[in-house]
């Protein structure tokens, strides 16, 4: 018999490093909708429903569930993708996932974000209040309130508060036995993997101080504060929300340098930093996190076959400054002076035999350069 998963959505290339995104109490994966796919240009973004909400079956969890329960349902999902390792970020009750797993199983999470959540939830009396309530009338006593709870000002997104009350009380309520039951706060300085904190300015739920509680605890972590955000931040701040998570995701500006390095030498991106401005930083860092931290990091080609398809486009476009430097990537890369030769002659066939031409000429002044 199959076993019953969590619902879920993929984004991304299948080949990019995993990240997973979970939910606040009450919403579905909708409320990564204005960040995902930003997300998704350098990662494998799988963003999952909790028991009994969006496509999630309810029965996945009953009475007296723990972040623990919900945790191995997580995991039970990532598995069944064949994801071993990940990076995660989460909202309130998803964000207690990632603590709870970041504790309990370091050697799946590669790092850490934790949204508008804590380590505990102030009290176990008010979640099981609320848990018992939902048994007896349902969920729709919530939504009234659910605006102010979950958004700052005028602010709210129909499709989340519709979700809300779709969300099966059964599974909700033990949601709630989940939250009422969880603390962290003695386990926190255990968490090894990156971690960046994210907190609300507006938030009622748990506000900055919550943040600012793990985040003294976790060695080396980060604290981001958005003004303006309530407890649903990534829906109300998609921008400073994403801003902070590129900055913190290993796809960002810090592994692009790496990379460009590797491939075109420390010497080049020496000159390359020294040369830059104000004016031009902002280039700069779109070359790092974009074209080296997101495109030569993903490793459907390797480096050797990347450097052959940029040679072609260089000749192609007749950037025979770039082409002297990417003839020069191209022999760190691997490839021989004969390959390079063999690349350039079928440019000859397709972009033409002037542009060729002067593409040998370039690229044999770069590679006597080595003898």
């Amino acid at each position: 018999m199959t076993r019953k998963l969590l619902d879920h959505r993929a984004e991304g290339p299948d080949t990019a490093p995993p990240l997973l995104l979970g939910p606040s109490l009450g919403t579905s994966n909708a409320l990564w909708d204005a960040v995902a796919p930003e997300l998704s240009a350098g990662h494998r973004v799988i963003r999952w429903d909790l028991p009994g909400h969006g496509a999630s079956p309810a029965g996945l969890i009953g009475p007296g569930a723990t972040v623990g329960d919900l945790s191995g349902l997580v995991l039970d999902l990532a598995d069944s993708l064949g994801v071993e390792r990940f990076a995660y970020a989460g909202v309130s009750l998803g964000g207690a996932v990632g603590l709870h797993l970041a504790v309990h199983h370091p050697e799946r999470v590669t790092s850490l974000a934790v949204i508008c959540a804590s380590a505990h939830f102030g009290g176990t009396s008010p979640w099981r209040e609320r848990a018992e309530r939902v048994r007896r009338e349902g969920v729709g006593w919530l939504l009234e309130s659910a605006p102010a709870r979950w958004f700052a000002g005028d602010f709210t997104v129909p499709r989340l508060i519709r979700d809300h009350g779709e969300a099966d009380p059964g599974a909700y309520a033990a949601c709630c036995d989940a939250l009422a039951a969880f603390d962290l706060r003695d386990r926190l300085a255990d968490i090894a993997a990156p971690t960046l904190l994210v907190a609300g300015r507006e938030d009622p739920a748990t506000p900055p101080a919550h943040l600012r509680e793990i985040a003294d605890a976790v060695p080396d972590a980060a604290l981001v504060e958005i003004p303006g955000a309530s407890h649903l931040a990534p829906a109300q701040c998609p921008e400073a929300v994403l801003t902070a998570l590129r900055a913190h995701l290993g796809g960002g500006a810090r592994r692009g340098m790496e990379v460009r390095r590797q491939v075109l030498g420390d010497a080049h991106v020496d000159r390359a930093q020294a040369r830059q401005t104000p004016f031009t930083a902002r280039f700069q860092d779109f070359i790092s996190r974009y074209a080296w931290g997101e495109i030569w990091t993903n490793p459907t080609l390797s480096r050797r076959e990347r450097s052959m398809i940029t040679l072609t486009a260089l000749v192609a476009h007749g950037h025979y400054e770039e082409l002297a430097m990417h003839v020069r990537a191209a022999r760190r890369n691997g490839l021989t002076p004969e390959e390079i030769g063999a690349v350039l002659l079928q440019t000859a066939v397709y972009c033409g035999v002037p542009a060729a031409n002067s593409a040998f000429a370039t690229a044999q002044r770069v590679l006597a350069e080595e003898d």
